[in-house]
């Protein structure tokens, strides 16, 4: 399998996800357009996926959904909160195939199978994905303000994740932001510090063998910082974890498990 991030941060996610026997989208926060201009300079293929699977209903995770999902005949996944409140924001009345998930009941996609998890974020019904073929397990954790024990659970069976690093604790304090939006960031519903999530991956880590950053803030954070925390978290294993970091204004590296 090979997971691309095609786009990570507060203007808009996209991660595709590419197996032996299909392909799909984790959000579609971008543009149709620029989704699809974006996965085929990364060598994706659009008439691979399968469907369109959503975290969340925030902007930044649906904005392309509607319309992708319509010119590429594709169902959209969610959990029934996140569906239900997709739909109020959809402004066409041209009907799209709706897939409601449950945490910890798995669907599919072909051969992929997808199992929900649940996350801690203020939105309606948020959630993180396992995404599995022939043993293979590929999870993605963007959106979070905590580390729950069911989300470390999800993620440890994992061969690769995505997960959110998205603030510097210390750049939050002192940056720009008016000090409700530093309260909402830093919650036990918003984001996940590079702390956090180096703490995440010291627990897990033992068999990973690539980490895909997420979801950095522009404002609050840095890639290196992002990077050195992950890494460093990560030392103590013997085998080297490939950690690659997702880019809000150009697609990441590929990484294949």
């Amino acid at each position: 399998m090979k997971v691309t991030v095609l786009a990570s941060g507060s203007k808009g996610n996209c991660v595709y996800v590419e197996g032996e026997s299909g392909a799909l989208l984790i959000d579609a926060g971008l543009s149709a357009r620029e989704i699809r201009n974006r996965l085929a300079g990364a060598g994706g293929d659009e008439n691979l996926v399968k469907g369109i699977v959503v975290t969340h209903e925030h902007i930044d995770h649906i904005r392309g959904v509607d319309v992708l999902s319509r010119r590429l005949g594709l169902p959209v996944a969610g959990t029934a909160g996140t569906l239900d409140a997709f739909c109020r924001t959809r402004k066409s009345d041209k009907p799209v195939e709706l897939i409601r998930a449950s945490c910890g009941e798995a669907f599919s996609f072909g051969g992929l199978s997808v199992v929900p998890f649940q996350t801690a974020h203020d939105a309606a019904d948020p959630v993180g994905y396992v995404i599995e073929e022939d043993g293979v397990r590929i999870g993605c954790c963007l959106d979070t303000g905590i580390i729950t024990p069911r989300i470390e659970e999800a993620l440890r069976r994992c061969d690769a994740v995505v997960l959110e690093s998205n603030h510097c604790p210390q750049m939050l304090e002192e940056g720009p932001y008016p000090e409700f939006l530093k309260k909402r960031i830093r919650s036990k519903h918003g984001h996940l510090s590079n702390a956090a999530a180096a703490t995440c991956l010291r627990d897990i880590g033992g068999d990973l063998s690539a980490v895909m950053l997420a979801h950095l803030s522009e404002v609050n954070n840095t890639p290196e910082k992002a990077l050195v925390s992950a890494e460093d978290a990560l030392a103590h294993l013997i085998d080297g974890i490939e950690v690659v970091v997702g880019c809000q204004h150009e697609v990441s590296a590929t990484v294949r498990v």
